[in-house]
Order: structure tokens, then sequence, then C-alpha cells
């Protein structure tokens, strides 16, 4: 049985948009329109599209923030807007554009308040804090307000508190945004070891085709609100490169153009 099922996820938007006068307009935006997929325990995915394709949507019905309009969600058994509580106790959420740390105290104090919230041992937090603290390099921000951080210093520490209670599915999108290159490596040797030492299933999202490459064996595409394509990244060159040999990113930009975006 699949660890994660999705199966005909619809989620539809109201804009409100200006008109002339005071009448304003308001337009449906559908950014989900029947969307299935099955993962199974131990993946790591990815999940590209365009900006607005649909992929944020997705990963927020997927780990309880949005109610779908319509369709069926399965994650380990539970439907996440229901069963919250349990779901998120079980999950990580890395947002590249959010954050779930607290902006005003410093790093290591979010980490405690997430150590409680989330009930881990003593011995347990300290030793998972000190491994991911040295392999995502962020000794030295421990005492910093988050307010104070770069993006990509901000974005280590969010990696960090997603992981700290050792979830055992990860949703990732936009985790490396702002992370220089060394920082990046790091993450992406530190994820494969997540995923393949103890099991942990991912999906990541992003724009950048190098971190897809590097970490994931499938591919899936969105675009529209609609999944296009389902496969590995082989499969995913075959249908839209060029010539032989094309680059990643060029073939994912010649796929794009395909949608009519």
């Amino acid at each position: 049985m699949p660890q994660i099922e999705l199966a005909d996820i619809t989620k539809t938007f109201r804009v409100y948009e200006r008109a002339k006068g005071l009448r304003r307009i308001v337009k449906e935006v559908r950014a989900l329109d029947c969307v299935s997929f099955a993962i199974d325990e131990g993946e790591l995915v990815g999940y590209i599209g365009p900006n607005g394709a649909g992929k944020s949507t997705t990963v927020k019905v997927m780990s309880g923030i949005l109610t779908p309009d319509a369709g069926r969600c399965v994650i380990m058994g539970r439907t996440p807007w229901k069963q919250r509580v349990a779901h998120v106790s079980q999950i990580g959420v890395v947002f590249g554009q959010r954050s779930q740390l607290w902006w005003d105290v410093p790093v290591k104090d979010s980490f405690g308040l997430l150590k409680d919230i989330y009930d881990i041992p003593k011995q347990t937090y300290r030793a998972r804090l000190d491994r991911l603290v040295e392999t995502m390099g962020a000794g030295d921000l421990l005492n910093t307000p988050v307010r104070q951080l770069s993006l990509g210093q901000r974005m280590r520490c969010e990696v960090i508190a997603a992981l700290l209670h050792s979830p055992k599915i990860l949703f990732l999108d936009e985790p490396t945004i702002g992370l220089d290159a060394v920082s990046k490596l790091a993450l992406r040797e530190f994820l494969l070891s997540e995923n393949k030492q103890h099991g942990v299933t991912m999906i990541l999202t992003t724009h950048d085709m190098d971190d897809i490459e590097a970490l994931c064996e499938r591919v899936m595409v969105i675009g529209h609100g609609k999944l296009l394509h389902d496969g590995n990244m082989q499969s995913l060159k075959e249908r839209y490169a060029a010539y032989e040999g094309q680059n990643i990113d060029e073939v994912v930009a010649a796929m794009y153009r395909g949608l009519d975006l």
C-alpha cells in the first residue's frame, strides 16, 4: 500500500481583481485539477513545474494546511486536514518562502520550542540537533535572532527545524533557495543520507534542476494544475529534449514553453 496516495484532488481559489468604478471582478483559478499519484515509503520524488503550476498547493494539501474542494488524500493511513495533530507529528515541511522559526528569538530557542512541541526526549534531541547543526554548518547561528539571518542562513536553520523530530515524510518546497554552493552540496548529501539510511520519504519541489538530477530518481511534472508527467529523468529528456545530451535546464525550459504559459 502506498505511503502517500492522492486521487482526483481539486482545489480552486477565488481571486479578486480590480475593475473600473467600485466593482470587483471575481475570478476562479483552479490550482489543482484532478491530480492523482501514489508514492511508496522511502521514495525521493522531484515535483516540478513553472510558477503557479500548483506545486505548493499540492504540498499544502498533503501537509494538511489546505483542504481540497474534492478528491481523496491518504497519507500513512490518515487524511491530513482531518487528523492534523497526528499527521504533523510524522512529517516535516520546509517552505523556502515561509518560516517555522520564531522571528525575534535566537535560533536555539526556536529549536527548544520545537523540542517541546514534538515531545522529543532530551538525549535524542541533543544528539539529533548536534548532528544536524554540524551537517548544515549552523553552529555559529544558534545565538542569532532569526530576523538577523540572511536567507541562506535561515534556510539552513529551517531544514534543521523540519528534521529535529525525525519525520517519516519530508516535504521540501524550494529548500535550497539562497544557499551557497557549499551549503547546497552539504544539504544534498544529508538528504540522501536521511533517505537511504533511515528510509525518509521526500517530495522535493524546486526550480533548481541540479537538485532534481542529484537527488531524485522519479520526477513528476505539473502544469495548469494537471499532472503532465510521472517517470524518471531519462524519460523526461526523451520526451522533451531537442537533441541528445541537451542540458536539463534547456529540456525543462522547452517543456514549459510547450505548456503555453
